[in-house]
Order: C-alpha cells, then structure tokens, then sequence
C-alpha cells in the first residue's frame, strides 16, 4: 500500500513539532528584565539619607538603603502598602511626589520593631 506524499509531509511536520521544545514569547521580558525595568521612586529622609524603591509586581518592592538592596513581599496593613524582607520594612501611602515612606526593622515574629527613617517622595 502506498502512502500518499501530503500524509507523510503532515506525520513528519507533527512529529517535528511534538519534539521541538517550547518556546519562550519574544515579547515577555525575563522575570530579572520585569525587575530591571519597574520605575523607581526616590524618598528624601530627614536623615538625609535616600531611598530608591522600584515595585516589580504588585506584590514586591525592590529598596536600596545604604548601600544595600533588599527585596521585600507585600505584607497586610492597615493603611497604605507595606512590604517585609529579612530584616527591614518598607511601608508607603502613595507615590507620587510628597506621599510618604517609612523604615521599620523587621522582626522575626512578622511584627514591625524600631523606626529607622521617615521620607518623602521626590
């Protein structure tokens, strides 16, 4: 029995796809590139010292502070947002320029400790 040649082209094509692995989307950017990209807002202390948090997704906040860059989780709160990493909180009501930011350190039982810095948005 001979098998027509548009049934074996169709085999080898499925066969062909069946095997390729999946590709990722050209226009979805890498989950470091999303991060990379998420604007930046600056906070004047009164301190003097600056801080710069980016919001990746809804759900997490990107803060450097001294030299050092902490990512954080969307934490429950009563008012505002606040985000929790390891050791520092970072809580805010709004974003646009004059809106507020505070750090806390964060605790170990979840529970918001000492007041570090009081900013506002520039």
């Amino acid at each position: 029995m001979k098998i027509p040649a548009f049934l074996t082209l169709a085999s080898t094509l499925l066969v062909s796809a069946c095997a390729s692995p999946p590709q990722e989307k050209a226009d979805a950017p890498a989950p470091e590139a999303a991060a990379s990209t998420a604007t930046v807002h600056t906070y004047r202390c009164e301190s003097g010292e600056t801080i710069a948090a980016a919001y990746p997704s809804t759900d997490s906040a990107r803060v450097e502070y001294k030299d050092r860059r902490d990512d954080m989780q969307i934490a429950v709160s009563g008012s505002g947002a606040r985000y929790a990493g390891d050791d520092l909180e970072w809580w805010t009501k709004g974003i646009s320029p004059g809106s507020e930011g505070i750090l806390f350190r964060h605790l170990a039982d979840g529970t918001t400790g000492e007041r570090l810095e009081i900013c506002e948005a520039s």
